[in-house]
């Protein structure tokens, strides 16, 4: 059974290298499209809401990446 565990891993570590990274760009989605759309503001800003959010997270990303091979 160690084995499945094993291979599941691997598996998932073929498309997610960074498990924050990942969670934090599901976590910024979930947020833009449960909140955005109920702000009448935002209707004209969605699409700058969300590639700005997506920006900063990969931003905060390589900087922590960044600082782990310092």
């Amino acid at each position: 059974m160690h084995w499945i565990r094993g291979v599941a891993r691997e598996v998932v570590g073929l498309f997610v290298d960074d498990g924050s990274f990942a969670g934090a760009i599901v976590a910024w989605l979930l947020f833009c499209i449960m909140a955005l759309p109920h702000i009448a503001a935002a209707a004209h800003w969605a699409g700058l809401v969300l590639f700005a959010g997506l920006t900063l997270i990969l931003i905060e990303s390589v900087l922590r990446f960044a600082r782990k091979r310092l």
